[in-house]
């Protein structure tokens, strides 16, 4: 029997959760969520560019997502700049005994040591009210930085440091709000973003390094972080808008997982806007973009993984990953026990039932 599903959010990741849950066979659509007026309405088959009518149209009431009583929702709807919304959301959802998947809030894939007790209780209390379970993962957060170097780290015989990145251009990546306003891409440099307020990116990435460490089995003493800007040596266009000369064009930075004063978890993202720029820093192993796990142990290792798609490039591939992540964890996470679920305690999730053939 296929399981009853609805999708909240129909942006960058949404659009692809949403277009699987509609051509996959183990799942049967019962709503949409979309968070503009202009949206609502539209049949779930045209807000996923499938050009298929599913008689599902979408609505802007998550009222009317509950009454149609979805075992689980598929979330990713923005979060990171309406953060107390989408926790709201989270709890309301779970309290009325519907499972979630989603792609943020990025901290909720791994919350304890990184959130406050206050905030991660009502999200427990409302899971156990209503006997659901959430799961936030995708690609980073997400399998590249805990799935992946966890089951590396399964065939060490002793572990001295896990380093997980992510290197690419964000050239394509289409969203104005996240480019400029959260990272601060196309800003003068004496302007501090969101995610590089004091504290934002150990609360956004905190959650990696320390689900890393748990995975270890060690205790940080704490977690830092580190960042370096680079501005634009002239002023170019990218598919979110346009970067004057002069301002951010290229940021690295590290979330470190510290244990007596040496860091043994960490998290490094190099971001760029064109290839060309900072040609010291690391570059990819493909062209665009990839991610790669370095372990320092007995034996050591080295990883790079390139994603691809015959429907667009890197950025592209990313999105699609991060949605088919959540989606395909469902039928785990609606079995799992009520509660904040992660990658350490639920089962492996597998390609069961995709082949597709040639």
């Amino acid at each position: 029997m296929s399981i009853k599903v609805a999708a909240v959010g129909t942006g960058n990741v949404g659009k692809h959760a949403l277009a699987q849950l509609i051509t996959d066979s183990r799942f049967e659509l019962t709503g949409v969520w979309v968070s503009s007026d202009a949206k609502a309405g539209k049949d779930a088959g045209e807000l996923a560019g499938l050009g298929v009518s599913t008689g599902v149209a979408a609505t802007t009431d998550l009222d009317a997502i509950l009454a149609a009583t979805p075992e689980c929702v598929v979330y990713t709807a923005m979060a990171d700049n309406r953060l107390v919304e989408a926790l709201e959301d989270y709890r309301r959802l779970l309290a009325a005994g519907v499972n979630v998947v989603a792609s943020a809030a990025v901290f909720l894939q791994y919350p304890w040591g990184t959130l406050p007790p206050e905030m991660i209780a009502p999200i427990e209390e409302a899971a156990a009210e209503g006997g659901a379970s959430i799961f936030v993962n995708g690609i980073d957060p997400g399998f590249a930085n805990d799935l992946l170097p966890m089951a590396l780290a399964g065939t060490c015989q002793s572990i001295e440091q896990v380093r997980c990145m992510e290197i690419i251009n964000y050239d394509t990546y289409d969203s104005a709000t996240v480019m400029f306003d959260v990272m601060g891409f196309g800003r003068p440099l004496d302007e501090v973003p969101m995610l590089l307020q004091p504290g934002v990116l150990s609360l956004a990435w905190g959650s990696v390094v320390r689900q890393l460490a748990a995975g270890l089995g060690i205790s940080l003493d704490e977690v830092t972080e580190v960042y370096t800007r680079v501005p634009a040596p002239e002023a170019f266009d990218i598919a979110s808008g346009h970067v004057a000369e002069g301002t951010a064009a290229a940021l690295r930075f590290e979330v470190r997982g510290m244990l007596g004063g040496t860091p043994v978890v960490v998290l490094e993202h190099v971001t760029r806007l064109r290839d060309d720029l900072c040609p010291e820093w690391p570059q990819p192993a493909q062209p665009g973009g990839s991610y790669r796990i370095e372990i320092t142990g007995e034996p050591s290792y080295a990883v790079d993984l390139r994603l691809s798609s015959a429907h667009g490039d890197h950025n592209h591939a990313g999105l699609v990953a991060t949605a088919a992540r959540v989606v395909n964890a469902i039928p785990e996470v609606i079995a799992a026990a009520p509660g904040i679920r992660t990658t350490l305690d639920l089962p492996l999730v597998t390609g069961n039932g995709l082949y597709a053939g040639h």
